[in-house]
């Protein structure tokens, strides 16, 4: 029961990395707020953390837009008792193209929610920590965003920002008492991989140390292990969970 009684906002928790650690977070005696843009697989998370005894909301964000982050905070705040301890800003798109095809449009619409989003979400959740002195803020980004990877320029681009974003926090916020950190997966079976060529994943386990693909819980853990008092001198810092691929 590694964060009972606290309050956690996963964002993008209807599926994928987001829904591992809102079930996760549950198990360890977190309240869980499942935030998702999709309104059914939230409700449907939040749900499955009821049904087994935990408690948990859902709440309909829009993390590229500022009012629509403003009242999903406010709601989980007034849910929460008037807090909330851990933001994990995990809300992610992707629309890959090489550099000389991509269009303005695929550009934009990642730069808003993976760059603009975890910034709105980490504004928002950050005053409401200042209120309390304490929190834990963990921002999603990649090892696309350390290494860069064909195809996603876009992608890579705010996987960076993130990590310098998680950075810059962690010096404003530290003497608040809240840590900011960021987690860096390497490939992991989500959703999102679905579209990826077999061969394209051959190819990335045979680069894999542990020769392997990473899997939800397996990213779930690391974000647990930053959001729990285990973690309590850690603040700025990007932790790779990627088997180790040697790029």
């Amino acid at each position: 029961m590694r964060l009972k009684d606290k309050v956690a906002l996963v964002t993008g928790a209807g599926q994928g990395i987001g829904k591992e650690v809102a079930l996760l977070f549950a198990r360890e005696g977190a309240k869980v707020a499942v935030a998702d843009y999709n309104e059914e697989t939230a409700s449907a998370t939040s749900s499955e953390i009821t049904g087994s005894g935990g408690q948990a909301m859902s709440v309909k964000v829009n993390v590229a837009e500022a009012a629509s982050v403003q009242a999903a905070v406010q709601a989980v705040k007034e849910w929460g008792g008037g807090k909330i301890d851990v933001l994990v800003n995990n809300a992610g798109i992707t629309k890959d193209s090489q550099l000389r095809k991509m269009t303005e449009d695929q550009w934009d619409a990642v730069i808003a929610v993976n760059l603009k989003g975890v910034w709105l979400c980490g504004q928002a959740v950050a005053n409401v920590m200042l209120e309390n002195g304490s929190g834990s803020i963990i921002n999603a980004s990649s090892i696309v965003g350390i290494y860069g990877n064909f195809g996603q320029s876009n992608y890579s681009a705010t996987k960076g920002g993130v990590i310098a974003m998680t950075k810059t926090w962690a010096r404003e916020l530290g003497p608040k008492g809240i840590r900011v950190n960021a987690i860096a997966p390497g490939f992991t079976m989500t959703p999102m991989m679905e579209t990826v060529p077999e061969k394209v994943l051959d190819d990335v386990k045979a680069k894999t140390p542990l020769r392997r693909l990473g899997q939800p819980i397996d990213i779930a853990n690391a974000y647990l292990f930053l959001a729990s008092d285990e973690a309590s001198f850690i603040t700025g810092h990007t932790l790779l969970v990627d088997g180790g691929i040697a790029w």
